[in-house]
C-alpha cells in the first residue's frame, strides 16, 4: 500500500549524538521506506548545550500525522528523551516537518512544522533530499534559504560513513 510522503528532522547534542541519529535513522525505517540527508553539525538555537547533530529523513508512510507524531514519541522515550524545560539539550529529538500536503493546528502537532523555513539545520538537509519541495503556505522551500545564511552550520557527512557526502551532477 502506497503510503503519504513525510519529512522528519532528526537532532540530538547530549551523548553521542552523532551515533544517536544514525540509530534513530534506522528505526525510523520501521515506520515507513526511509531515505535520509547527509549528517550536519550546528550550535543551538534558543537553546544552549553542546553542538546539534541534524538530519532529515524521508519516509512513505502509511500513518496519518498523528498517529506518526505518536510513533516518533516512542522512539524518542527509547533513547532516553526527556522535557524537563523547553529546548533543554536532548538525547534525541524528531520533528514531523511535513506529511503530504497536510495542514494542521492542533495542540499537539502543527503542520508544516512552524519553524522549518526559519532553521538551517532543518532547511538544508530538507533541500538536500528534495531541492523542488514546496510547503503548503510556505511555497518553494529553496526560496528561503536567504533568510538561514547567516546561522553556521557544517555538512559532516554521509549517514554513517564519515566521509563526504556525493552529490549528482
Amino acid at each position: 500500500m502506497p503510503g503519504t510522503r513525510a519529512y522528519v528532522g532528526v537532532g540530538a547534542n547530549l551523548g553521542d549524538a552523532r551515533l544517536t541519529v544514525c540509530q534513530a535513522l534506522q528505526r525510523l525505517q520501521a515506520l515507513g521506506t526511509v531515505r535520509s540527508s547527509s549528517l550536519y553539525r550546528s550550535a543551538p538555537i534558543d537553546a544552549q548545550g553542546p553542538d546539534f547533530i541534524n538530519a532529515v529523513a524521508e519516509l512513505d508512510t502509511p500513518l496519518p500525522p498523528a498517529e506518526l507524531l505518536a510513533a516518533l514519541q516512542v522512539i524518542e522515550t527509547a533513547f532516553g528523551r526527556e522535557r524537563p524545560y523547553r529546548n533543554a539539550p536532548r538525547t534525541l529529538d524528531l520533528d514531523l516537518l511535513l506529511h503530504g500536503d497536510s495542514v494542521l493546528l492542533t495542540p499537539t502537532l502543527t503542520l508544516p512544522h512552524p519553524r522549518l523555513h526559519q532553521r538551517a539545520f532543518v532547511l538544508l538537509p530538507l533541500l538536500e533530499l528534495a531541492p523542488t519541495l514546496q510547503a503548503p503556505g510556505l511555497g518553494l522551500l529553496a526560496d528561503h534559504l536567504g533568510a538561514v545564511a547567516g546561522q553556521p552550520i557544517e555538512r559532516l557527512g554521509e549517514v554513517g560513513t564519515g566521509r563526504p557526502p556525493t552529490i549528482a551532477p
